[in-house]
């Protein structure tokens, strides 16, 4: 398998899993403040960001580290929500 296939293959998984989490909050199946939407986010993001190194983009670069800062950012809120966990 080539390396630019190998690029293609891991960020089309990216971008599905961007587009599921963006389709899933538009069928209320996940909620936007939610550990399961923020975690698909970053999955994609990060995904896309490998596949970027390889074939790069500067714009499409520079969106996934927003991307990836603004999962970051939600999965940082959800976790000062969620009450601490006592055993």
């Amino acid at each position: 398998m080539s390396l630019s296939l190998f690029a293609d293959i891991i960020g089309m998984t990216g971008t599905f899993l961007v587009v599921l989490a963006f389709f899933l909050i538009q069928l209320e199946k996940l909620s936007p403040k939610g550990m399961a939407y923020n975690l698909l986010n970053l999955t994609g993001a990060i995904l896309l960001l490998i596949s970027l190194c390889i074939n790069f983009n500067l714009a499409s670069f520079v969106i996934e580290i927003f991307w990836i800062a603004a999962s970051l950012v939600g999965i940082y809120r959800y976790y000062q929500r969620e009450p601490a966990q006592t055993s």
